[in-house]
């Protein structure tokens, strides 16, 4: 049974940071790519960033572009997203997702689990 376990959200000012972790458990992480989704009230999940199964290739979202960043440490079969210069426009619910594949893109048809999501809320 593969589980993913984010943690990290929370309550921050405009311009701010947070940082998302997502645990992972229940198949061999460095075998696949993760990817991060969000998806805000009234809309649909929008895709955010993604790396490969070895962390060396990253792929972002227009919009995130420059302020996050993605990573993942495979000791310890974890992913991270390092959200830097906050906006209320990224008020959303963050989730992660395992690929199917060693490299994974922005299409949420290519994650075959998902994690139950953590809260990010940004004040202006």
């Amino acid at each position: 049974q593969v589980q993913l376990v984010e943690s990290g959200g929370g309550l921050v000012q405009a311009g701010g940071s947070l940082r998302l972790s997502c645990a992972a458990s229940g198949r061999t992480f460095s075998s696949y790519g993760m990817g991060w989704f969000r998806q805000a009230p009234g809309k649909e999940r929008g895709f955010v960033a993604a790396i490969s199964w070895s962390g060396g290739t990253t792929y972002y979202a227009d919009s995130v572009k420059g302020r996050f960043t993605i990573s993942r440490d495979n000791a310890k079969n974890t992913v991270y997203l390092q959200m830097n210069s906050l906006k209320p426009e990224d008020t959303a619910v963050y989730y992660c997702a395992s690929s199917r594949r060693k490299y994974s893109g922005s299409d949420p048809g290519e994650y075959d689990y998902w994690g139950q999501g953590t809260q990010v809320t940004v004040s202006s």
